[in-house]
């Protein structure tokens, strides 16, 4: 089991030191593969990067609770990101190969053209919430390991970072890209795995259908709360919708598609993109509906664990070893993307003017990736909740702002602070007094955000 575990890291690890003999020493090389990537690498990645262990274990967790309503998360994630990517990501690649700017605040801030406040601003809340975002990566890994091999939580957090340290420092986002190739692979097909194998140990479809149904309401289509509410049963997946949209605001994922060597190979790179997306988020809905009738009603176990506790039940050690890689390979294609951002977020966007050298900017690097660790290693919250409070706080902030850019138009950077506010603001408070208790948390502070933007002082874009 940890033979198998521990030749798919190093397979990983060498894959992505390998990248650093194609390196080149300046930062367009560091932070964007000198924009060279092709489609299939630029889909691929993005795929990786979009699903991380919030995939594996909080997904699946989410779903092992609440059952066939989860599907509204997958619908709406997917929707949302597909319909708003129609235009957002020609435009961003095409802004990018304008200048020579290198993270997504700062093509976001020359395109909004109001100065470099924007830039700064959006910089500062990337490295805020994206630390954070790369700390629960490492802490599901860890996560993992301690349930699967009894090692400390600590140990499998170290191994993670050290090992996404070593070939972020060498080989940059090149490295990052070539990693989330092969980490895509083994995503997929770990899941594949684990389908086939527990509909086989169920009896088929069939026999899992039928124990469905023994469970209550997990087949229904909307939570119990809000059966009897035709609104809320509207609102509920729209909601998720808008979440799907907030792929725009996670620099992470879109910097993938600002490394494309071509603006117009755009579509194929979508193409790549949502094929891979579609068939992994499918796969670990099944896993999360499969783990409430294999594990059953389990109160002694937490639910962020089922995937792993499925995998030692069902599987040989040997593939068992190959699904925890698989786990800690969707963590680790994250954490990467997360880390690098930051780093370009320090050296980019707040203290550009700073002009730090390639040994400067890996020394940028490793600090990030250890503030990261202490957070993990410090932090008891669930992997679901930190990963969507991360991913929100980004779209409610971000998102807007590209929407009103989109469309050929630009706001004041009062304007934007303010509304970023009310969108920041209104969440926190929304989440304190549970008002989003039946609809997705971002929804409403992200309509806030775009009404307070719409009706202040829109300007044409020069």
């Amino acid at each position: 089991m940890i033979l198998s575990f521990l030749i798919i890291l190093s397979v990983i690890a060498v894959i992505g030191l390998s990248a650093g003999r194609f390196s080149k020493p300046n930062k367009s090389d560091y932070y964007l593969a000198s924009k060279s990537l092709s489609p299939w690498l630029v889909g691929l990645s993005a795929m990786a990067t979009n699903n991380s262990g919030y995939m594996f274990i909080g997904l699946i967790g989410f779903t092992y609770l609440v059952g066939l309503p989860s599907i509204w998360l997958m619908i709406g994630w997917i929707l949302g990101d597909f319909l708003i990517s129609k235009t957002i990501h020609k435009k961003i690649s095409q802004e990018t190969s304008k200048n020579s700017n290198v993270t997504y605040a700062s093509v976001i801030g020359a395109w909004a053209n109001q100065g470099p406040f924007i830039t700064k601003f959006i910089g500062l809340l990337s490295l805020i919430f994206l630390i954070v975002y790369a700390s629960a990566q490492f802490a599901s890994g860890g996560k993992t390991l301690m349930v699967i091999f009894d090692w400390d939580l600590w140990l499998g957090i170290g191994m993670g970072s050290v090992i996404v340290f070593m070939y972020t420092l060498i080989g940059g986002i090149r490295a990052s890209i070539w990693t989330d190739v092969i980490q895509a692979i083994i995503m997929v097909v770990s899941m594949i795995v684990l389908v086939v194998s527990c509909l086989i140990s169920l009896g088929g479809i069939t026999v899992a259908f039928d124990k469905w149904l023994l469970v209550d309401n997990y087949l229904n289509l909307f939570p119990i709360e809000i059966q009897h509410s035709v609104f809320l049963k509207l609102i509920y997946p729209i909601s998720w919708l808008v979440a799907g949209l907030f792929v725009i605001g996670q620099p992470h994922i879109m910097v993938r598609f600002m490394a494309l060597k071509d603006p117009e190979l755009i579509e194929r790179a979508r193409s790549h993109y949502y094929i891979w997306y579609l068939i992994f988020y499918f796969l670990a809905f099944c896993v999360g509906m499969l783990s409430k009738i294999y594990l059953g009603n389990q109160n002694s176990f937490d639910p962020e664990l089922a995937l792993p506790l499925m995998a030692l039940e069902l599987l040989n050690p040997f593939m068992v070893g190959v699904i925890i890689a698989g786990i800690f390979a969707a963590t680790m294609s994250t954490a990467d993307s997360l880390i690098i951002n930051c780093s370009g977020n320090i050296s980019q966007d707040l203290f550009k003017s700073k002009n730090f050298s390639n040994t400067q900017i890996k020394l940028i690097t490793f600090a990030v990736a250890l503030i990261s660790t202490t957070i993990a290693l410090l932090n008891n919250n669930s992997v679901f909740s930190i990963v969507i409070y991360a991913w929100t706080l980004l779209g409610i902030s971000f998102a807007p702002l590209i929407i009103i850019l989109s469309t050929g138009k630009t706001i004041t950077t009062k304007t934007y602070l303010i509304g970023s506010l009310i969108g920041i603001i209104s969440f926190f408070v929304i989440n304190h007094y549970g008002i989003n208790k039946f609809i997705y948390a971002g929804f409403i502070p992200f309509c806030l955000n775009l009404s307070y933007i719409y009706k202040n002082k829109i300007q044409h874009l020069k």
